[in-house]
């Protein structure tokens, strides 16, 4: 029986001119280049220029996925941003980004799940091809966490960087089983009792405009357990196991976590996609990044079989299962 599948049609990305190396925090923190690559694989980092918006950064990336795709704006019926970071509390970064693109057909609307996001929208938008409610979705995850970043606390602000990735979804036929290019299952998780260990400590009902603040350690323990369990939720809801997937395409917060949750997991690391030694934490931007850049790598061909998990704040994790 013929099925609807969310395929990928295109994907692209964009990162701020500025790179910003970890000697640079030498200057004004009590850290070293050696103490944050030892930590975390970080290496560098993109930061937004001043005046460069969420929004500016995501209306790049979707036009290199519109490229890459061989398509107009015109062609998307929906456009989903996944941002903690939106240029203003209103009205989202979508409708900012549809209007830009030259898109004035279809719907926009932002996703809040923090690093997770991308990994929600995505859920999201496969949704809404499998339901009949839109054709082809653009998915973005875009950030500009140096807006949020407390320059004095070495712990957090070394980890966080500046991005834009993009995806193209698109309905296509399949035959209703694993080898089915596409989206075949997802898994979508929260836990709000464990706010504490990471959020930013603001925002607008407060009348405050905060900074990110986190429990390195109790994340990192959560991060491995949590991920490694969304992963194999979702491949189990595919029918599918470990030793099936080509590429984990994680979320790119810290090297450490991603090697553990790998090692859980049974996938080598020569299967894991891992670019946060350039990008850093980007947040809901780092797994279209990942994605984009393994793309453009010739990592990743057709036919591939694609694990991407997230977490972050809220708790919030999940996973998706797709076949590139």
């Amino acid at each position: 029986m013929s099925v609807l599948r969310a395929r990928v049609r295109g994907v692209g990305h964009y990162l701020p001119e500025r790179v910003v190396e970890n000697a640079e925090f030498e200057a004004t923190l009590d850290t070293t280049d050696e103490w944050i690559r030892s930590r975390s694989g970080i290496e560098r980092r993109h930061f937004a220029a001043d005046g460069q918006t969420t929004s500016d950064l995501a209306t790049r990336a979707a036009q290199a996925a519109l490229d890459d795709a061989g398509m107009a704006a015109g062609d998307i019926d929906a456009l989903i941003v996944a941002t903690s970071t939106p240029d203003l509390t209103f009205p989202s970064a979508a409708t900012m980004v549809q209007a830009r693109l030259g898109m004035t057909g279809g719907f926009a609307f932002d996703i809040q799940a923090v690093c997770a996001g991308f990994v929600f929208a995505l859920a999201t938008a496969n949704a809404m091809i499998v339901a009949g409610q839109a054709k082809s979705v653009m998915v973005i995850g875009a950030e500009t966490f140096s807006r949020i970043m407390d320059w004095t606390d070495r712990a957090t602000c070394v980890l966080f960087g500046d991005g834009a990735g993009a995806l193209i979804l698109e309905a296509g036929d399949g035959a209703g089983n694993a080898a089915d290019r596409g989206i075949l299952a997802a898994d979508l998780n929260s836990d709000g009792r464990h706010r504490d260990i990471l959020y930013v400590d603001g925002g607008v009902s407060t009348q405050t405009v905060g900074h990110l603040r986190m429990e390195g350690r109790e994340v990192f323990r959560h991060a491995v357990e949590k991920l490694a369990a969304t992963a194999h939720s979702a491949l189990d809801r595919a029918g599918l196991g470990p030793d099936d997937v080509d590429w984990i395409v994680p979320h790119q917060a810290n090297l450490r976590i991603i090697k553990a949750t790998a090692q859980r997991m049974g996938v080598g690391m020569d299967r894991v996609v891992v670019t946060v030694a350039d990008h850093g934490n980007t947040s809901a931007a780092s797994i279209p990044l990942a994605l984009s850049v393994a793309h453009a790598r010739g990592q990743i061909a057709e036919g591939d079989l694609i694990v991407t998990e997230a977490i972050g704040g809220g708790l919030a994790w999940g996973s998706v299962v797709l076949r590139w």
